[in-house]
């Protein structure tokens, strides 16, 4: 790592298109500690084969030396593993992993489920090869929290690592009009993307049945939300309301419901679970992966243990049967996580950690 004060130090974040929103957040974070940050979108950047955009795999698209050679960075920090990482690697330039999921159970799913046909398996077997090299050469992996730290530490022994969570900007969670719902309801955002977190939902099935006179809303979206959809939409109280523009719409949304449900299988550091609480609303979550650390058990809402759809039942019959516990719920919720994952928080984490590793 170079050998400069934290404060002197130019960082470059390379991010996911999905994930620029908040590491912009997170960027103005920085600036404001006297950071000078840059923000850019990896693959316009850098890109090569396995990308979906075949143009590039003969002759990359690849702005990144014009690009590092302008700004001059002393770190990069990227939130995937893909081309920009492996740049940052072959430019020698310091390399810092946000490492948002577990990624080696990850791609043993892919594998098993939609990277089964041979094209997917040479594409797959590609980025593993980038996240390997990738993983191998960073100088500090970033896991997203507690429980994906220790995975970490078990694959990569020796790797220096420290956490930071998902931050949120609290200023931006605050109850809007717009979206009419039914009453009383629940609240379901998460994606269909892996199917080890998505399965969970079958459990709604025997929720749907014994509490009629609730109804369920799903937003989100992803290659198995037929899977999902197939055997829930037979219930009149279940709904999918398909992907929600963000933060407007959901915004909307979390305003609306009466109690928010993370019903995951696997999940390591959700931020929906943070924007419900900033909502004031009670949560209901499945005990998997880092989700423990983002919400206090019978406070701020409760933990179920995974395929326990009896323990739901008992939960949402709970919360919408006091009135009170949903309001007292709401408050510690969104106090809870304005003291703990602010962005101003999370960021000062992260350069108290990044002195204590630079010895600055």
């Amino acid at each position: 790592m170079v050998n400069r004060n934290i404060k002197e130090m130019k960082i470059l974040i390379g991010a996911s298109s999905s994930k620029i929103f908040h590491l912009n957040e997170f960027a103005k974070e920085l600036i404001n500690l006297g950071i000078e940050t840059k923000v850019v979108f990896d693959a316009d950047f850098s890109d090569g084969f396995p990308s979906r955009k075949i143009k590039y795999w003969i002759k990359p698209k690849n702005g990144f030396k014009k690009l590092v050679k302008e700004f001059k960075p002393d770190i990069i920090l990227i939130d995937r593993q893909r081309h920009f990482g492996l740049d940052a690697i072959k430019e020698k330039i310091p390399l810092i992993i946000h490492l948002r999921g577990d990624y080696w159970k990850e791609m043993k799913t892919a594998r098993e489920t939609i990277y089964k046909s041979f094209p997917k398996k040479i594409a797959l077997n590609a980025w593993k090869k980038i996240g390997n090299h990738c993983f191998k050469n960073a100088e500090i992996i970033v896991p997203i929290c507690n429980h994906l730290n220790k995975i970490t530490k078990q694959k990569i022994p020796n790797k220096k690592t420290f956490v930071m969570h998902q931050g949120i900007d609290p200023s931006k969670w605050y109850n809007v009009k717009g979206m009419k719902l039914e009453h009383p309801c629940v609240g379901l955002l998460q994606g269909a993307v892996i199917w080890d977190k998505t399965k969970e939902l079958l459990i709604l099935e025997n929720v749907l049945k014994k509490l009629p006179n609730v109804k369920f809303y799903w937003v989100g979206d992803g290659p198995f939300r037929k899977e999902i959809i197939i055997k829930l939409k037979k219930y009149k109280n279940f709904e999918w309301l398909g992907p929600l523009e963000y933060p407007n719409k959901v915004r909307e949304y979390l305003s609306e419901i009466d109690i928010y449900a993370l019903i995951s299988g696997l999940d390591m550091s959700p931020l929906t679970l943070l924007e419900a609480q900033l909502m004031k609303k009670p949560v209901i979550a499945t005990n998997v992966g880092g989700i423990p650390e983002l919400l206090v058990d019978k406070k701020t809402g409760f933990l179920i243990e995974k395929g326990n759809s009896e323990e739901l039942i008992k939960k949402i019959e709970e919360i919408l049967n006091d009135p009170k516990k949903i309001e007292e719920m709401g408050i510690q919720g969104r106090k809870f996580v304005e003291e703990n994952f602010s962005w101003k928080i999370i960021t000062q984490k992260f350069i108290d950690n990044l002195k204590i590793i630079l010895g600055k």
